[in-house]
């Protein structure tokens, strides 16, 4: 039942990729990259758009089995009938689309942009059913597969052959630049961006649509027992949160994870721990991200950077908290751990005086500088915890406890040992170590 669900999905979104192809096409400023060849040959010869879509991915296909040799599966072979039925599509909806023939530009910007819209949403209907690739995106895959390359990278310099490709072909044919033009470009830049954008508005529809991955099973008495107690601390900037997780650790001979998650996550997710450290519980701008993240990749089969990071850092935690009773800092671990049976979840916050004070003597700066890198950092990592968590940084229901530190360490302590108990049922017996 799944699988019919999911191909059903599929032909439906392949009809409004052929829609959006096709009104884009409509709107007379170039077409998409991946069309642009196809467009550009039948502007020229008698076939149309649809039988040369048709020729071009066979071309494709028959290139993927050229790279990939005896690594070219039987899967592969279903992008033949779905080629076919690609283009027959396209030409469908190029004949109901007869009457469009915007000739005003703003006419033939709106035009573009809807169609981009339409094709951003039939795209991620194909993600959504994940069960066959188009030939275009199979092809790079099977370029990376074959030499190496990154995935972003190669994607990219395919999209630009293909337009530079087209634009020859067509003064080649006729003299003139038709066929590829600015709404090419702007074609390669939103679809994928709004393909990325629904997909994350819409994470709920795969579950709705294919039902949820099997719960785990209901831990026994003896297994929760001997459960792992976890803390996850989330804090504001300049208000000891590293610190006095580090001493609630040692304090209850937990482990500790904070910088020792961006060593851990060096080597599997293939960046450098600098790398990882500039790029981890840090984000600009949530919409901006998703409109640079496009230029890698489509959003869901392989992940930009920073949310290959992300994916990488959340094992590791979830790993080191199914182990071993531990302290973990940051990375949005309370929703990551969401469902991990013993679990305190606080968020450590002080006034804003209090966090200047603290910055200005940790950093060596004056009160301007210090004000600003709290208000930046914070900003910063607010925004990264709404994109990955889907949650408001800082909300008091998202935890246990918010503790303001600067009522005193030995308070804060007291709260979160109390509040371990109550909890998870465990019963610390502290170290005497000395407050931070």
């Amino acid at each position: 039942m799944e699988k019919t669900k999911r191909y059903l999905i599929f032909i439906l979104g392949l009809f409004v990729n052929s829609l959006g192809v096709s009104l884009i096409t409509k709107a007379n400023l170039g077409t998409s990259p991946i069309s642009s060849i196809p467009y550009v040959l039948s502007l020229n010869f008698p076939l149309s758009l649809g039988n040369f879509t048709v020729i071009f991915s066979l071309l494709l296909i028959f290139l993927q089995l050229l790279i990939l040799g005896r690594n070219f599966k039987a899967e592969h072979v279903l992008q033949i009938p779905v080629s076919f039925a690609f283009g027959w599509f396209i030409d469908i909806c190029m004949s109901l689309l007869w009457f469009l023939n915007p000739q005003q530009y703003p006419l033939q910007i709106f035009y573009l942009l809807v169609g981009c819209l339409i094709l951003g949403i039939g795209v991620y209907m194909e993600m959504l059913a994940d069960v066959v690739m188009l030939p275009g995106e199979s092809f790079v895959r099977a370029v990376v597969f074959r030499w190496k390359t990154e995935f972003g990278l190669t994607k990219v310099c395919f999209d630009v052959s293909m337009t530079v490709i087209a634009a020859l072909l067509s003064i080649l044919f006729s003299g003139a630049l038709l066929g590829v033009r600015e709404g090419t470009i702007i074609a390669a830049i939103l679809v994928g961006f709004i393909a990325r954008l629904i997909g994350r508005k819409l994470s709920f529809l795969p579950k709705l649509l294919f039902g949820a991955q099997p719960e785990p099973e209901t831990p026994s008495l003896s297994d929760l027992e001997s459960t792992p107690v976890c803390i996850v601390v989330d804090r504001q900037y300049g208000s000891g949160g590293h610190d006095f997780a580090k001493y609630l650790a040692q304090k209850l001979s937990f482990a500790f994870y904070d910088e020792e998650i961006i060593q851990m996550a060096a080597g599997p997710s293939g960046y450098s721990e600098e790398y990882i450290s500039l790029k981890e519980e840090k984000m600009k701008n949530g919409l901006f991200y998703d409109f640079v993240a496009q230029m890698y990749t489509n959003p869901s089969q392989t992940p930009a950077p920073e949310d290959s990071i992300f994916q990488t850092e959340s094992r590791i935690i979830r790993e080191a908290a199914s182990k071993e009773n531990c302290v973990i800092v940051g990375r949005c671990a309370d929703v990551i751990l969401k469902d991990h049976p013993k679990c305190l979840k606080m968020f450590l916050c002080a006034p804003i005086e209090a966090r200047i004070k603290r910055v200005m003597k940790y950093e060596q700066v004056d009160e301007k500088a210090a004000r600003h890198s709290i208000l930046m950092t914070d900003r910063s990592r607010a925004r990264y915890y709404n994109y990955y968590a889907n949650r408001v940084w800082g909300l008091a229901p998202n935890y246990h406890l918010c503790i303001d530190t600067s009522t005193g360490a030995p308070h804060a302590e007291q709260m979160v040992l109390d509040m371990l108990e109550h909890i998870t049922g465990y019963h610390p017996h502290p170290k005497e170590i000395t407050i931070p």
